[in-house]
């Protein structure tokens, strides 16, 4: 599959790591050729240094014979003209990514797909959503569907109190009998480890499982985690995300925005229906405290500062807060502010990437999904043919030692590893896997 790709920021880049997995044909085009010369480094992709929305640089990409062109720019406006130019210059399929809600109407869309955009993506709607799932499951710091929900991913902290804590994963397994309890990765401060039994858990410990719907209060109980209903909600900044959140959380919470700016909170006011918009600092405690920060149950900080964010958050879990979000505009902050208080950490570009791979995504990998501050990938494999997965127990394939079987979904059937297993064709394997053993993976399922 040949694949252009405009901007070579975070999200250009990581959707690239995404899909050079799969050892896709990648150009990456950006006007930054410090940028380019990095990903070229890290990658196994072209690199060309010009502006996507001018034709001579798109004819130097061929993407007039490319399968996918994927305009992720930081300009909105460069996006769309790139994305329409190259349906033009023949192209097979365009994703353009935008800003403007106006943008994302149905009957805009319809229109922009009439002129050849075939697909508009929007990172504060995706982390708006990403919010909304995270606040209907409070007690995790992460959570994902594979397969329409019949399996989900949970990420939990170990909390000073919890049951688990300071024994080993087989001892815990062998106090579970009735329930399949076995982490797929464990996050310790900036260390991934890979959760052999007899790995000791620890206060802090970030712990990753993947569990079946009907399990997921059962694993709530082991842990020691109380799942709280969240009904009132602080969001502060009244950033184009924090207007998103707050319209597809007003329904269901009573929302409180907090936003500095007087116009804009003019602006917000008269655009939300049902939720009450305050003029407050937004990085002063005092004021959030003012205006009901410890009758909350929830505060998500999404302005366009990330320290604001991060500090915030902290200051918000200090006064009893049961959950915290903080929105940070860097990969490099996910691995400090996870491990020093803050409940769950997003970052619209790893979101945007992880969604566009899923929207393209056709083949042996069905998903893949990156977890905030973690090295690896959750990445959900098909077999589909018959070959020596399907002829071997899994005892007996050599599956890389950094590589871990969450689950096994047959059908409608969610089959959890053990050693006699047999894969079966059309099987869907959930499996975490850390960088360098993800080539090897995608070469037993190839």
């Amino acid at each position: 599959m040949k694949i252009v790709i405009a901007g070579a920021g975070e999200v250009g880049f990581h959707l690239a790591k995404l899909l050079s997995f799969e050892q896709q044909d990648i150009t990456l085009i950006d006007t930054d050729q410090e940028v380019l010369d990095y990903a070229s480094t890290h990658l196994d992709v072209r690199t060309i240094h010009g502006d996507a929305s001018i034709k001579s640089v798109l004819d130097r990409a061929q993407v007039s014979k490319s399968d996918l062109v994927l305009a992720l720019t930081t300009s909105e406006k460069t996006n769309l003209i790139t994305a329409l130019f190259a349906k033009k210059m023949g192209a097979k399929q365009t994703i353009a990514r935008v800003h403007n809600k106006e943008y994302l109407s149905k009957m805009t869309q319809e229109t922009f797909r009439e002129l050849g955009i075939d697909s508009m993506i929007s990172p504060n709607k995706l982390a708006a959503k990403e919010i909304k799932r995270l606040l209907d499951k409070g007690a995790v710091t992460d959570y994902f569907n594979f397969e329409d929900g019949l399996v989900s991913l949970l990420g939990l902290t170990i909390e000073d109190n919890s049951p688990i804590a300071n024994h080993s994963i087989g001892e815990i397994e062998k106090g579970s009998p009735h329930i399949h309890f076995r982490p797929i990765v464990v996050l310790r401060g900036n260390q991934t480890l890979i959760p052999e039994s007899d790995l000791i858990l620890r206060r802090t410990d970030h712990i990753y499982f993947i569990v079946r719907k009907a399990e997921i209060q059962e694993i709530f109980k082991i842990v020691g985690k109380k799942e709280e209903t969240i009904r009132t909600v602080m969001i502060n900044g009244g950033s184009d995300l924090g207007y998103n959140t707050a319209s597809l959380l007003e329904r269901d919470f009573s929302v409180t925005l907090i936003e500095e700016n007087e116009d804009r909170c003019k602006w917000l006011a008269s655009n939300l229906k049902n939720v009450l918009v305050v003029k407050c600092h937004n990085n002063k405690l005092d004021q959030l405290r003012e205006e009901g920060l410890e009758e909350m149950d929830a505060f998500i900080s999404v302005t366009d500062d990330t320290q604001v964010n991060v500090l915030t958050s902290l200051l918000a879990k200090t006064t009893g807060v049961y959950k915290t979000i903080a929105l940070v505009d860097s990969m490099d902050y996910t691995r400090i502010s996870q491990n020093i208080g803050i409940d769950t950490i997003i970052n619209k570009k790893l979101i945007a990437a992880n969604n566009i791979f899923r929207y393209v995504r056709k083949g042996k990998i069905v998903a893949i999904t990156s977890l905030h501050g973690l090295e690896g990938e959750i990445i959900e494999f098909i077999v589909y043919k018959d070959n020596q997965l399907t002829k071997k127990p899994l005892a007996e394939i050599k599956f890389p030692k950094n590589a871990v079987i969450g689950t096994i979904v047959r059908g409608k059937e969610v089959v959890f590893p053990s050693d006699d297993v047999i894969l079966q064709k059309n099987d869907k394997v959930i499996i975490f896997g850390m960088p360098d053993s993800i080539p090897k993976l995608e070469k037993i399922f190839r």
